[in-house]
């Protein structure tokens, strides 16, 4: 599946709007983890937990945003975006969201074709599968 945080899929038309989809976790570190970056906050600079927390975060809302997409039949999502935010003192909220769809590659010789797409076109390929 092709996610992407444009409006459009340049080399592709949009056969079908399937409507929002999205992925969301709410999450809070670790205490090892909350002590180890309060003595790191001191020093000021990147705090690697908490930066691998919002990380592993994005990376399942992703997932989860995408396995909604495909129940619904997409193969494409759509002006993809992040958000996230704070529940009280301790917890984080992260959510990816955006529009799933169904695009189909435009041959080449046809108008808003590319190379890519009519490579995809031509060998029956699908907007987010490997080439």
């Amino acid at each position: 599946m092709i996610v992407v945080t444009t409006n459009d899929l340049p080399g592709h038309r949009i056969e079908a709007v399937l409507g929002e989809v999205m992925g969301l976790t709410v999450r809070s570190a670790n205490l090892g983890a909350n002590f180890t970056a309060g003595f790191r906050a001191m020093g000021g600079g990147e705090i690697p937990e908490y930066t691998d927390l919002v990380y592993q975060s994005r990376q399942q809302v992703m997932a989860r945003m995408v396995e909604e997409a495909r129940r619904r039949g997409a193969n494409a999502i759509l002006a993809m975006r992040f958000d996230n935010g704070s529940i009280g003192q301790s917890f984080s909220e992260v959510c990816a969201y955006g529009t799933a769809a169904v695009v189909r590659p435009i041959p080449a010789g046809e108008p808003g074709a590319n190379e890519q797409s009519a490579h995809l076109a031509r060998t029956g390929g699908v907007a987010g599968a490997p080439v």
